[in-house]
């Protein structure tokens, strides 16, 4: 059962969300950043931001990474 998000500490996402989200470019893997609050994909070397404990999974929103 997960935890309503009034109760989940501020600033995480719910992790059964994590479980299912994948990358809508590659429809691979996401890694969870708790430190910066983003959602990494390898495979299309993007960073989805979460802000608010919500995934902005758009492409045009995410950062490039190495």
């Amino acid at each position: 059962m997960s935890v309503p998000p009034s109760e989940r500490p501020e600033n995480t996402v719910d992790p059964k969300l994590l479980e299912i989200l994948v990358c809508p470019l590659t429809k691979g893997p996401l890694e969870y950043d708790a430190a910066r609050q983003e959602l990494i994909s390898r495979s299309a070397k993007l960073a989805y931001p979460i802000r608010d404990g919500i995934p902005i999974m758009l492409p045009e929103e995410a950062r490039k990474v190495e």
